[in-house]
């Protein structure tokens, strides 16, 4: 686990913005999983909505009243906030959204009990995730540049010395499948209501090539992809890519 300096984070975010811009087939897939996101959010209970790392900051495309933020500042984020140590008072947010963000929390069990405690009751937390399939598999373990991490120990807690404030560079992409679909991890979870659960397949996702990798087919053809993922759907632990997650404050 190496140190990731403010700088080389930046830099990964304007490369990833760059990228952003030149390739209108990923926006129109990252509108669409926004969208996923926004018929998850229960507009309904009263208090902020907030998403911890939003990255470049493109959800407010699909839900404007976004409270968008991530660790270090940037142009597009409202505000500066530490997951493990969040500004926001107790009861005070409606609904928290983590898009590609919980594989980056090497203490996730930490993060939940500071989410519970800024959530209102019958709060949700909307987590966007990669899947690992067979096909996910591929997708993030070859063509990805952060590791997978399937047998490496999930460290549910940190220690009582831990300090949010010093925080060290963390990823391990297969987390989210192994805390919400494997019956081991359930249990960390018994102060959650689990309202959705859903591996999506995202062919389209992945043939766009992400924020680095090459485009494999012309925008024109999105449609004609999309009908692979009706199939596909249909065997999750085969095909999936994404997953879709929501949890409820009990």
């Amino acid at each position: 686990m190496n140190e990731l300096p403010v700088e080389q984070h930046k830099t990964e975010i304007f490369q990833n913005l760059e990228y952003w811009n030149r390739k209108p087939v990923l926006r129109k897939i990252y509108h669409r999983f926004y969208k996923l996101i926004s018929s998850h959010i229960n507009y309904n209970l009263k208090g902020k909505i907030v998403e911890i790392g939003s990255g470049i900051g493109n959800l407010k495309s699909v839900v404007p009243q976004a409270v968008c933020t991530d660790i270090f500042d940037n142009p597009w984020i409202d505000q500066v906030e530490n997951a493990y140590k969040l500004t926001f008072g107790n009861n005070s947010i409606s609904n928290l959204i983590l898009f590609d963000v919980l594989h980056h929390l090497e203490y996730p069990g930490t993060a939940l009990i500071e989410f519970k405690r800024v959530l209102i009751q019958g709060g949700r937390i909307i987590i966007f995730e990669p899947a690992i399939s067979l096909l996910g598999s591929i997708t993030y373990g070859v063509f990805h540049h952060e590791p997978v991490a399937l047998r490496e120990e999930i460290k549910w807690e940190a220690s009582s010395d831990f300090n949010p404030d010093s925080l060290s560079y963390y990823a391990a992409q297969g987390n989210a499948s192994r805390i919400f679909f494997k019956e081991k991890y359930l249990k960390y979870l018994q102060d959650w209501i689990v309202t959705y659960r859903k591996r999506i397949s995202s062919i389209a996702y992945v043939c766009s090539g992400g924020y680095r990798k090459p485009q494999l087919y012309p925008g024109f053809m999105m449609p004609f992809i999309d009908l692979f993922d009706k199939i596909f759907n249909l065997f999750p632990s085969l095909f999936a890519t994404r997953l879709l997650v929501v949890l409820e404050k009990k």
